[in-house]
């Protein structure tokens, strides 16, 4: 038996600390440490709380640390061609990825709290004195999150890809079903109420436009809604896009 009590909660009520250890033994970037590593994690992250639409860190800012969303959910944004500030991706707990940082740039990519949130951040090399090959193994890990954000990107907004809108609003239900649903008798429940403003954003369209699409959607049965969430025949949806391919 692990001495985690010990360890990470010395036998005290919940504290704030023992909240955190509990949400980061849910998340799959975790899940090749044990219960004891997962203590020491809790204990070297350096945590701090941000307030709905706090900016968490910009595209300019360089860090050697790994970052963890523990609590909340966290967004995205850029500047489009208008100089608005839209909404790209919504992230649940979990890595926060990397952003672009590059020489010249007029989108300037920020990390935002969407809602209230709480972030930790551990620098590299402290994995090594969680586990063995620690830095490596988390390094890899972040890497390939990282990856999967930005494809999600790259594939909801190239033109190379000639997806029509029906397709992109199509593929980001399926995205926020992954990041955000949980399993219900009818398909995936989106456990956060995102409006037809949100998912447009993410899609680069109209809010009327993207309700036409979800209107669509709900009459072929492929979502349906629960007061402000919705409800996603995941695979109905994916087999729909597969036909229209």
């Amino acid at each position: 038996m692990y001495l985690l009590p010990v360890l990470f909660m010395n036998h005290v009520p919940k504290t704030q600390i023992e909240t955190d250890f509990l949400k980061l033994g849910r998340l799959k970037i975790f899940s090749w440490l044990n219960p004891v590593e997962l203590g020491l994690l809790g204990n070297a992250l350096a945590t701090l709380n941000y307030r709905r639409h706090e900016v968490i860190f910009r595209e300019s800012e360089v860090s050697n640390s790994a970052r963890v969303l523990v609590g909340g959910i966290a967004r995205i944004t850029c500047l489009n061609a208008s100089n608005e500030r839209i909404t790209v991706a919504f992230i649940a707990p979990g890595p926060l990825p990397t952003l672009p940082s590059l020489p010249v740039t007029r989108f300037d990519f920020r990390c935002e709290a969407f809602n209230a949130c709480r972030v930790g951040t551990l620098e590299w090399k402290r994995f090594d004195s969680i586990a063995v090959n620690g830095r490596e193994v988390a390094f890899k890990k972040f890497h390939q999150n990282d990856l999967n954000y930005w494809y999600r990107f790259v594939r909801r907004t190239s033109s190379v890809l000639n997806l029509d809108l029906h397709d992109r609003v199509a593929i980001t239900m399926l995205d926020l079903c992954d990041d955000f649903g949980i399993e219900d008798a009818c398909g995936t429940l989106l456990t956060v109420s995102f409006s037809h403003k949100d998912i447009a954003s993410i899609v680069g369209a109209s809010r009327p436009r993207v309700t036409e699409h979800l209107g669509r959607m709900e009459r072929d049965k492929l979502l349906m809604r629960q007061g402000r969430q919705f409800i996603v025949s995941t695979g109905k949806l994916s087999s729909s896009l597969m036909q229209a391919a």
